[in-house]
């Protein structure tokens, strides 16, 4: 190998081994962290906004069974036209034509309980759907982080896919030289250039990748990366995997949901068996009559009392009732599966945590032999003692440990906080984010008593629609 193709290689080598190393360090002029990313998902994430809506739309099935509770008034006004006629054709008796205007107002009395059970199902559908919105907050949080991660890793990739690519258009014009002055055969050449060739494609699938990943990070997080630092600090990890579980049992908000949808259902099982008891309704009407063929005007007033008890409808109350039963039954079986899939996703998202920490440590031991190997691969190619293909074959394994550990790196990170939402942690409020954090006891607390539309609670939720922009 001439002087000058030996000192263009290895500086190019140098310079490889320099940024390559520097590329998995987190610059202090970076200004976008992990938090900030979870934030931006946070405040700008549709599928929670949907996800809310979908709370307060179950509030107000609270306010929904609440006003049955109530007596009804209508305004009724009515008008009819009465023309008797024989069967000739001819008029039978006066005709007449009449108004009415009347207030009506009706009230169940007494239903066995079934309305104010209903009632207590609504609000513990409320308290599922909570838990759903929860539940809901975790996946876009880790979708979050899974997206800030994966734009490091392949901004990093395509960084170390760069440097490789200078490296083996250096040793290409190395191979040119020698085959020039006659050192090595045309093989060489051929050699250098397919791995030219292979480096570039690689370039550009990484750089392709790192489209993608910057394209999921916008949709994750509501705006483009800016620069991006790689995490040094992770949720403290349990110490053991029972004791991850025992968490996971307690606060997950998959099984919380599920519970409170089992508690819904067997309060409906009791309101489809009392149905089955008698209702007692009362009715008011007051009215005026205006007769327009004669004098007899006037009003119109009663009060009434009326007592149903089913005695056979078609078997649809028992069908009911089996029905019920049926939905409670699910429900318990839903729970099983739930808490059984939270437990195991604890144990998943434990070892993949222990897996990515062991990776991590055996990488950076990798690289660092790989290092070793490629410094003194150099040195001993300067002397002649080793071949430029021997070179590029330490530079291409160093680069391949680098790729590992950032690789490894990011797994680690992604793999703490899945372990966390497996628990039921991963929510803003327990993560300390810098948001205000949608509190849904505002608008339950103004609707769930059903006001009406004059009364000061109906104004203050219009405000807080106004508020959230959903008017």
């Amino acid at each position: 190998m001439s002087r000058m193709s030996k000192f263009r290689l290895g500086k190019a080598l140098a310079l490889a081994l320099t940024v390559s190393s520097s590329v998995l360090a987190a610059g202090g002029a970076r200004a976008e962290n992990l938090a900030d990313a979870m934030i931006g998902a946070y405040n700008s994430s549709g599928l929670l906004e949907q996800n809310r809506a979908l709370l307060r739309a179950a509030d107000e099935d609270v306010a929904a069974a609440v006003a049955t509770l109530r007596p009804v008034l209508d305004f009724v006004l009515s008008t009819s036209v009465r023309e008797p006629r024989q069967w000739s054709g001819g008029p039978l008796g006066q005709g007449s034509s009449q108004f009415t205007g009347a207030f009506e107002a009706s009230w169940r009395l007494l239903d066995n309980g079934v309305r104010r059970l209903t009632v207590a199902a609504s609000k513990e559908i409320v308290l599922a759907t909570r838990q759903t919105l929860v539940s809901i907050e975790q996946r876009v949080l880790l979708r979050a982080v899974a997206a800030y991660m994966d734009v490091i890793l392949q901004t990093e990739n395509v960084s170390l896919r760069q440097n490789n690519v200078r490296v083996l258009g250096e040793e290409l014009r190395a191979a040119q030289d020698r085959f020039d002055v006659g050192e090595v055969t045309r093989t060489d050449v051929a050699l250098a250039e397919s791995r030219l060739a292979a480096a570039r494609s690689n370039l550009a699938t990484a750089q392709g990748l790192l489209v993608n990943a910057r394209a999921e990070y916008v949709n994750a997080v509501g705006r483009e990366p800016g620069q991006l630092v790689t995490p040094t600090n992770f949720p403290q990890r349990p110490a053991s995997v029972d004791a991850a579980q025992s968490v996971s049992v307690r606060y997950h908000p998959d099984i919380l949901a599920a519970q409170r949808q089992v508690a819904a259902q067997e309060i409906l099982v009791q309101s489809a068996t009392r149905a089955l008891g008698p209702t007692v309704d009362g009715n008011v009407s007051v009215g005026l009559l205006e007769d327009w063929d004669s004098s007899n005007d006037g009003y119109d007033a009663s009060v009434g009392l009326s007592l149903r008890q089913p005695i056979y409808r078609g078997g649809a109350l028992q069908s009911n009732i089996r029905a019920a039963m049926a939905d409670r039954d699910a429900a318990r079986g839903n729970l099983l599966n739930v808490q059984r899939d939270t437990v195991q996703g604890v144990a998943d998202a434990y070892v993949r945590l222990e897996v990515s920490r062991a990776s991590l440590a055996a990488t950076a031991e990798r690289v660092r032999a790989a290092r070793v190997a490629f410094d003194g691969i150099r040195e001993e190619a300067t002397l002649g003692a080793r071949t430029t293909l021997d070179v590029l074959s330490a530079e291409q394994e160093l680069l391949d440990a680098l790729t590992a550990q950032i690789s490894a790196r990011a797994e680690e990170v992604i793999a703490a906080y899945q372990l966390l939402a497996s628990q039921g942690l991963l929510t803003a409020e327990r993560l300390g984010l810098a948001v205000q954090i949608y509190d849904p006891t505002i608008y339950y607390n103004l609707a769930k008593d059903a006001p009406a539309r004059v009364s000061k609670q109906s104004r203050d939720l219009d405000r807080v629609l106004e508020a959230l922009g959903k008017r």
